[in-house]
């Protein structure tokens, strides 16, 4: 693959609800471009972006694939993400490189939520859009229909640029409104024809919404629309260009993607309104050295810096870093230095990703595509540049995991394999999160849905021979006391020589809040506990309060005050002063009332307005507590509210559920209570089943 300038390059980010037809519309443009020679099915499992096993098991996109195409002379960086919303987090990594969008409508099925969830990030990056309406060729697809729901949606910024040539069945061209020529299907291939008599009155007013668009584009423009006369091609053209990349226009076209019909005129139209990636604006940084910020342009004439947007881990190949080259010009004299992390990479080859493909290349210029291979440091979100002109972009900004469970091997003898292949995909994915639980004693993985996990589960088996089980996680219980007791704590052993002797009174009552660290208060006087042996009794104490007397889970918000005991001049020692301590715990604290405290989480969910009773409804039946409610924009509701954690294991999936997957939410600790006796009896019951 040859080099490309900066000003022949489009960088295209498909979005889409699942099921809307990304990955055929990237096949079809592949297949237009020459870069393969049939189009694959996502039913045979031979398309180009869907490589992954579990992808072809599944029947849709579970990464983020790079599909660069050269077509007109110009290089298209088609970048197609996953529809479902468990893998959203590629979505908001390729916003972060991408200089346009297009998101893709089923024609049946219409604006549907994942049309939404585009519409929210493309409003977020503010980049220029296209429209596309694929599947015209279904029966009962009709283009009027979901145009009207686009407007509904949009406004008046959409403005259809194609009609079909018939309709669902019957669909076999398109016609551009712009230029009024046809294209119609014949075999494979679609060639240009006349556009039929019996459409031509049916375009006029479609043609004057684009020419009053485009001469709202400039004041002279302007003023010779409304003087009557007639605008050039070239005077369309700039006109649409410039509306289009103002986000002014959204331009709606209509494909078949499957018969590969209108998808020529779309990557025509990609090239022609859509901007390169030196046309946006500057990217802001921040020198390392100095925290000042930087502003680079994307241009060769600026320093070499790039931005790792994605990472992928082929346990065959190595780790695959992909980068956009942000400003310069990358080759092999280059010395990669990554600021991020503060250390030299070394990378001997520059690839460029078709699907799963690697095409080494001599250099990519400002604005491209391309990845390294093997990175030792390097992960997504990481800046790489030249060290003499050091840069930090900022991070990628990605949706924070929502949903826990616990992972573990299936054999014992995979507990190394495990850790290494859950570290491999985080760096793949940094959507998921791992971490360890002590108190628990379980590995948790974390991530956005359930369907999320189980993919990680798959993954463990299929790249690093791990077969695992995904088990509900445990709740990290506390236990804390609800009165005062005192207790005696004696430790006596005699057994010839020297023995042991350590004795103490205590008081064991509660904090000021249960959720107060344990505090140890000495009251003794006259000697009766030497001084040396005090920081033992406390020791022994703290030990101690790593287990509670009710459930074995640790204890908060305990004050112990020790304010009596005796020792031996021979006999006592440190330990027997632990010991009696430990007595005095286990018999104090059982009579002090103990109580189990569950963890409580505030919980920030924001829905449409609609959804409103039936999700306070449901926080209700989890005993939780609203907080409060505000109203955040056109049609949506933020709900805080305060949930015992107990209650939201599988939240994410009722959420979207009860909100059909309009819904979203975000949870952290705040504090513990205490249990419900109900809650409190069964925890307790199944601890001591445990136990025994």
């Amino acid at each position: 693959m040859k080099t490309y300038p900066t000003k022949n390059i489009r960088n295209i980010l498909i979005l889409g609800h699942g099921g809307s037809g990304k990955t055929t519309l990237t096949e079809a443009l592949a297949f237009n471009a020459g870069a393969i020679d049939r189009m694959g099915k996502i039913d045979e499992g031979n398309t180009l972006s869907d490589f992954d096993p579990e992808e072809k098991r599944r029947k849709f996109s579970i990464s983020s694939s790079i599909v660069p195409l050269e077509f007109g002379g110009h290089k298209i960086n088609i970048i197609d993400v996953p529809g479902y919303f468990d893998f959203i987090g590629d979505a908001y990594a390729a916003l972060r490189v991408a200089d346009a969008v297009v998101i893709v409508v089923d024609a049946l099925s219409g604006v549907q939520v994942g049309t939404e969830k585009a519409i929210e990030l493309l409003e977020k990056a503010d980049v220029p859009a296209f429209i596309v309406v694929n599947k015209m060729d279904r029966e009962n697809a009709t283009f009027a229909k979901v145009m009207d729901q686009l407007k509904v949606t949009f406004g008046n910024k959409v403005v259809p640029f194609e009609l079909p040539m018939g309709e669902g069945e019957e669909m076999h061209g398109v016609v551009n409104i712009v230029d009024m020529t046809g294209s119609e299907r014949k075999e494979n291939r679609c060639f240009d024809v006349v556009v039929p008599d019996e459409m031509k009155a049916d375009l006029e007013p479609f043609r004057d919404m684009i020419m009053e668009s485009v001469a709202q584009t400039s004041e002279s423009l302007m003023e010779k629309y409304f003087e009557g006369e007639e605008l050039t091609r070239d005077e369309i053209h700039q006109g649409i260009r410039l509306g289009v990349i103002q986000g002014d226009l959204i331009p709606v076209l209509c494909t078949s993607a499957v018969q590969n019909i209108g998808v020529e005129t779309l990557e025509n139209m990609i090239i022609e309104y859509l901007p390169s990636p030196g046309e946006g604006k500057s990217e802001i940084g921040k020198d390392p050295r100095d925290l000042k910020e930087i502003d680079r342009e994307c241009s060769n004439t600026e320093p070499f810096s790039a931005l790792v947007f994605k990472t992928i881990a082929d346990p065959y190949v190595g780790k695959l870093s992909i980068f956009k080259v942000m400003s310069g010009v990358l080759d092999h004299s280059i010395e990669i230095y990554n600021a991020s992390r503060e250390i030299r990479e070394k990378a001997n080859h520059i690839y460029v990703l078709r699907g799963n493909k690697q095409i080494e290349v001599e250099k990519l210029e400002a604005g491209d595509i391309g990845a390294f291979s093997k990175l030792s440091e390097t992960v997504t979100g990481d800046t790489l540049c030249i060290s003499k002109a050091p840069i930090i972009y900022d991070k990628i900004e990605l949706p924070k995991p929502i949903i826990s469970m616990a992972i573990e091997p299936k054999t014992k003898a995979d507990i190394d394999k495990l850790a290494t292949g859950l570290h491999r995909l985080v760096e793949e994915d940094p959507t998921m999160t791992v971490s360890r639980n002590k108190e628990t004693k379980q590995t948790l993985v974390s991530g956005l849905g359930e369907m999320h996990l189980e993919i990680i589960s798959q993954k463990l088996k299929q790249k690093f021979g791990v077969e695992v089980n995904l088990v509900p996680m445990k709740i990290p219980y506390r236990e804390t006391i609800k009165k005062k007791a005192t207790a005696e704590g004696k430790h006596k052993k005699q057994s010839g020589g020297s023995g042991q002797f350590g004795h103490v009174y205590i008081d064991f009552e509660p904090g000021d809040t249960p959720n107060d660290p344990f505090l140890f208060v000495d009251k003794v006087v006259g000697g009766s506990v030497p001084r040396n042996f005090i920081p033992a009794v406390e020791k022994g104490l703290e030990t101690c309060m790593i287990e509670g007397v009710l459930a074995g889970y640790p204890v908060t918000g305990v004050k112990a005050t020790l304010f009596d005991g005796s020792y031996h001049a021979v006999d006592s020692d440190e330990m027997s002063f632990k010991m009696a301590a430990t007595q005095a715990y286990r018999k104090g604290m059982k009579e002090a009332t103990p109580t189990l405290l569950e963890p409580i989480y505030h919980v920030d969910i924001i829905i449409p307005e609609e959804y409103m009773g039936d999700i306070m409804g449901d926080l209700n039946k989890k005993r939780g507590r609203i907080m409060g409610m505000n109203s955040i924009s056109a049609g949506k509701q933020q709900i805080l509210a305060e949930v015992p954690l107990a209650e939201m294991f599988k939240y994410a999936t009722e959420l979207r559920s009860m909100t059909q997957a309009r819904g979203e939410f975000t949870m952290e600790f705040v504090r513990y209570e205490e249990a419900p006796a109900t809650i409190s009896e069964k925890v307790v019951a199944a601890a001591q089943k445990e136990k025994e």
